[in-house]
């Protein structure tokens, strides 16, 4: 039984969802009995916006199997909506932060990252480490308001929770994993070559063809891309390591009572579930702890509300264009928004575009703006022909997995880098928000909608992403039980966690060996010479004689 769920098992725990309370009680406590993962007790260290809406998939498939999901929030929590009505459990904790603070403060970090000049390197880089550095502050307060509530911490211990979901962009889940003494799972997307995956997840990584998180290369790079590239590692390696993760590591330290790091604690993860796939990523090396989970949130398209189905219907066999930057951005400078607007008036298409400012007033009539859209079951309907997108994560895997091709505006963080990856992958064009032009945006469009290769590209993603042995929300949530059913996964985790920086890059075999060849040249040296001594003082005595 302990190697997984019966069917006896699964069926008792979806029992929860009948009328008749008392037997439902009755089997979960038998069921519970039978196999301690079932019905286990999952605490959650969330992040905000598109990380919440992603791991919100996974928490209401684990409580739909009868998983009992708390999730640890603040009272600045912005899209984390405890108030609502809901299976899922909600630890709310006071916090010296206000909502609006917790809010404005990302929203001045959107619009401070977009606004970077990325012509120029070390500009670029140093402002996304200020950026990084701030934000890394942000957290830490909340991390404090939670480990020096005693009241908190002594309530979550005598819950006794049986594994702990944390998102990697959020760090102090891998603290409460500790304080608590419980197994740690990581839910993140995977950013190639940077120090937490490397350094903490001990992740093989060979820069001569695996692009750097923010460098927006592909595998195939010339050589002065490999420089560039280089440059990145030794970025990540230095800077961050330097200015984030000492802070981090000297809080950790207070807390616990003993030296230790940010990278020490996050490498005892037992499992990282990573939101992307190889449709999206190019072919890298990884460890068996390290499963892909990309496109968990996808799904078939639901019909759209009346008036938004009867728009796109009138759009005829031309079809309708999908537009949206995202839940972080819903407003834009009134010259951009005049300009993008001008362009799509242009088009034969019918565009539904998510937009929260004042009504531009180049908007063309095939044009429809909304606060807010059904994002999936838009891409999803069979009108659309093309999705404008900022490339946040969750918008591209939708894309991907409905077979639509895409126009990138990309605007910080991991963006650019997907759209790059699609670029590269043939299912997308990239184009800069800061200096689009209405004529870059017009003929982007037409080449996307009319040029077959795109939607062939697409299509060809769209195949990878549905052609797996298991789906990706299955996958994510065995592995959740799997820890909580052996107490974490050690048998999966690299020998490298036990080494040192020295043993793991074999530096003192090297200097072994090095000093062997020495030692035996430095040897074979003196005895050739002390050969060559004798000889020459034999055949002077030779002559003599």
């Amino acid at each position: 039984m302990t190697g997984g769920f019966s069917h006896l098992e699964r069926s008792i725990c979806s029992t929860r969802k009948s009328t008749k309370w008392i037997s439902v009680l009755l089997l979960l406590q038998l069921s519970c009995s039978i196999s301690p993962a079932c019905c286990g007790k999952v605490l959650v260290w969330p992040t905000e916006y598109s990380h919440w809406i992603n791991m919100k998939t996974i928490l209401d498939e684990l409580v739909q199997r009868g998983h009992e999901v708390t999730v640890l929030t603040s009272e600045a929590a912005i899209l984390v909506d405890f108030s609502k009505g809901s299976a899922i459990k909600f630890e709310i904790y006071p916090t010296s932060l206000t909502k609006d603070d917790f809010e404005n403060f990302f929203m001045k970090m959107v619009s401070k990252w977009t606004d970077l000049p990325k012509d120029r390197f070390w500009t670029y880089i140093s402002a996304v480490q200020e950026i990084v550095s701030k934000y890394s502050d942000c957290v830490q307060t909340l991390c404090k308001d939670i480990v020096l509530n005693k009241k908190l911490m002594t309530k979550l211990q005598e819950s006794k929770f049986d594994v702990i979901l944390a998102d990697l962009a959020l760090p102090c889940g891998e603290l409460l994993a500790e304080l608590l003494k419980i197994p740690l799972v990581y839910s993140f997307r995977l950013s190639p070559g940077n120090t937490f995956e490397r350094q903490s997840g001990h992740l093989p990584f060979i820069p001569s063809y695996v692009p750097v998180v923010l460098s927006e290369l592909s595998d195939q790079m010339t050589f002065m891309e490999r420089v560039k590239n280089m440059m990145y590692v030794v970025f990540f390696d230095f800077c961050f390591q330097t200015f984030n993760q000492k802070k981090w590591s000297q809080f950790y330290s207070e807390v616990l009572g003993r030296p230790t790091t940010l990278s020490e604690l996050m490498g005892k993860a037992e499992i990282w579930l990573i939101r992307t796939y190889w449709d999206i990523e190019f072919p890298r090396p990884l460890l068996p702890h390290f499963i892909f989970v990309g496109g968990l949130h996808c799904k078939p398209a639901k019909p759209l509300p009346k008036e938004m189905e009867e728009f796109a219907q009138s759009s005829g066999e031309h079809g309708i264009v999908v537009f949206t930057l995202g839940s972080m951005v819903t407003n834009m400078t009134e010259k951009r928004a005049n300009m993008i607007a001008s362009a799509l008036a242009q088009i034969p298409q019918k565009v539904i575009w998510r937009y929260d400012g004042k009504k531009p007033d180049t908007l063309g009539p095939n044009t429809r703006l909304y606060k807010w859209l059904p994002q999936n079951d838009l891409l999803g309907h069979p009108k659309t022909k093309a999705f404008i997108t900022h490339g946040g994560t969750n918008g591209i895997y939708e894309a991907i997995y409905h077979g639509i091709p895409m126009v990138g505006l990309p605007l910080f963080a991991d963006q650019p880098d997907n759209i790059a990856r699609m670029k590269y992958k043939g299912a997308a064009i990239r184009l800069d928000l800061d200096s689009i032009s209405s004529t870059q945006l017009l003929n982007a469009l037409k080449t996307v909608i009319n040029d077959p290769l795109y939607k062939e590209n697409a299509m060809k993603l769209s195949r990878i992403q549905r052609d797996q042995p298991m789906k990706p929300l299955d996958r994510a949530v065995f592995w959740i039980e799997f820890v909580m059913r052996h107490k974490g996964a050690k048998h999966l985790r690299p020998a490298s966690y036990d080494l040192t920086w020295v043993q793991y890059h074999s530096l003192d075999v090297i200097g072994f060996l090095l000093a062997c060849v020495a030692t035996a040249i430095f040897v074979i040296t003196r005895c050739c010479l002390f050969c060559c001594q004798k000889f020459a003082k034999s055949g002077k005595k030779k002559k003599r004689e």
